[in-house]
């Protein structure tokens, strides 16, 4: 392996400006032959449950962001026809404001960083800053904010990834590899003009976050069935296996299950493996997942510890090939399990102590990929609709530091801080980028609209 300096480095992203420059990121405009927007969807229905396909539109039509939440394949085909610095990195693949949030360290210490890595692949740093971009705008709009304050808004968040990315430059590489925003603190590391309001906010958000865990998912997911535990079905969120498939063929599926998490466990490092055996599996039921994943396959599996009052819920999501690899190098991991938890390894600060993946052939003759994370361990979510503009300048500020993190642990940090420069030149660029893309956006959703109202597609809505 050879290892360029880091003068060498800096000049390779000074001349990717050449290739490709800064300015020339700003505007979208859909290329000749775009394909149909629901045609793309209508691609990814083909491998869901047919019968929770129809959710998944429902949700995506709830609103502009709802529908761009959903539509990651839309944005990769049409990023693939934009101008790239040429310097790669670990993409998270689905970048925007809802995918980041609170999540507990395996030192028992709430940070914020990414989550959901079901897209994650090698590719072009700036898809992932460009999503995260364009969702300022979308959801800027939906919150009825001005025009100067969406503007505002994406200068502050990429602005922070600008300058982000050139401080982790400057850092020794451990540096990097330990560096992470700790919930505790956070609000006067982002801003030194906090209001009492925001900040009363904030700490309502940490304080639920420490309480999402396995205990309070117990209470709020199961009941006692003939003395014993169990999930309690809500369908069509939550279904159990017994009620989706009464008889030998559910039996099928539970065993199907078992087998998975305990091959499962052999990806896990040893002390983990060691903590996962002191639970039982007790019961399992497919859940609905965010808008993005609706209609894969997911499980929740119940298991036991010590007793009734020592619950672990595991979390069982179908992995399928990430929208990216149309459009570039396809992943190296041929299993897509270990596409996403290899990348969230790489881009997160800490991971949950129980991210691991396993493949498995099902009743019904398929074979299909999973990742394995907890359901709940402490979680904390921002909500973007109807913020206010100090708040989302706030968490802008926050997801721009994160996502320059995690490029900076995975790409090369000096190319991309040398390509981004020390002015504003792609931080402006990107504002006028993130409108014409919220722009598409809403076209786009309007067509999912008129589908759905021809009875093209299916949706059920409120759900």
């Amino acid at each position: 392996m050879t290892h360029p300096s880091a003068d060498e480095r800096v000049a390779r992203g000074k001349a990717a400006r050449a290739a490709a420059p800064r300015p020339g990121h700003a505007g979208f405009e859909p290329a000749a032959g775009r394909p149909d927007p629901v045609d793309l969807l209508e691609s990814q229905s083909a491998t869901r449950v047919p019968e929770l396909v129809p959710i998944r539109y429902g949700r995506m039509l709830a609103s502009p962001f709802a529908f761009f939440r959903g539509g990651a394949l839309l944005m990769a085909a049409d990023l693939a026809g934009s101008p790239v610095s040429g310097i790669k990195t670990q993409l998270c693949g689905d970048a925007h404001l809802s995918n980041f949030g609170l999540f507990a360290s395996p030192d028992r210490h709430l940070v914020f960083d990414l989550n959901d890595f079901d897209e994650t692949l090698p590719g072009p740093w700036e898809w992932d800053l460009k999503r995260l971009a364009a969702s300022v705008v979308v959801a800027g709009r939906e919150n009825g904010l001005s025009t100067g304050q969406r503007r505002d808004l994406v200068l502050e968040t990429v602005g922070t990834y600008r300058s982000s990315m050139r401080s982790f430059a400057g850092m020794r590489n451990l540096d990097v590899f330990y560096a992470r925003l700790d919930a505790d603190g956070a609000l006067d590391r982002l801003s030194d003009q906090v209001s009492a309001q925001i900040r009363k906010r904030y700490e309502k958000i940490v304080a639920k976050a420490r309480t999402s865990d396995s205990v309070k998912a117990l209470s709020k997911l199961t009941a006692i069935v003939n003395g014993e535990l169990r999930i309690v079905s809500d369908p069509p969120l939550i279904q159990t296996v017994e009620e989706l498939l009464p008889g030998p063929d559910g039996e099928a599926v539970r065993a199907s299950i078992h087998d998975l998490l305990r091959q499962y466990r052999s990806t896990l490092e040893r002390d983990r493996r060691e903590a996962l055996e002191g639970f039982r599996i007790v019961d399992a039921a497919r859940r609905v997942g965010g808008v993005g994943s609706v209609g894969t396959r997911a499980w929740i599996v119940l298991m036991l510890g010590r007793d009734e009052q020592d619950p672990l819920f595991l979390q069982l999501k179908e992995s399928e090939r990430s929208v990216l690899e149309g459009f570039l190098r396809k992943s190296r991991y041929r299993h897509h399990g270990q596409r996403v938890v290899s990348g969230q390894r790489l881009m997160q600060a800490s991971s949950d102590i129980f991210l691991g993946w396993q493949r498995l052939r099902f009743p019904d003759g398929v074979t299909r990929d999973f990742y394995a994370r907890q359901l709940k361990d402490w979680k904390g979510s921002f909500e973007v609709e109807g913020a206010r503009p100090q708040g989302m300048t706030i968490y802008g500020r926050a997801c721009g530091w994160t996502l320059a993190r995690a490029h900076a642990r995975s790409g090369d940090r000096f190319a991309i801080a040398a390509y981004l420069g020390a002015g504003d030149s792609f931080v402006r660029a990107l504002v006028s980028f993130a409108e014409a893309y919220a722009d598409q956006n809403e076209r786009d959703y309007a067509a999912l609209v008129d589908a759905a109202k021809r009875g093209r597609v299916e949706a059920e809505t409120g759900v």
